[in-house]
């Protein structure tokens, strides 16, 4: 995963393909606003490897998550060990 700063997005690639998330940054917190996969990623569960991604770049760098799409809404509700960085 990479977190493109100029764009504001956490950014995965898989065969040639994106999935990102935008997010708006602040204060070590990373509020996330769009999930979204190349529409040929969808139903691979390239998102969810890039939340997973996400969860791991936060406890790595001391920051917290906010997420607000309801894609992430939703991922952390099935994903109850991510919790730890939900703030």
């Amino acid at each position: 995963m990479t977190n493109n700063e100029v764009q504001s997005r956490f950014e995965r690639t898989e065969n040639g393909l994106l999935a990102f998330a935008d997010y708006r940054a602040h204060d070590g917190r990373y509020v996330v606003t769009h999930v979204e996969a190349d529409p040929a990623l969808r139903g691979t569960g390239a998102a969810s490897r890039l939340m997973e991604d996400i969860v791991a770049f936060a406890r790595t760098n001391d920051a917290r998550i906010v997420p607000r799409c309801s894609y992430a809404v939703a991922w952390f509700k099935r994903h109850k060990d991510a919790a730890d960085i939900i703030g």
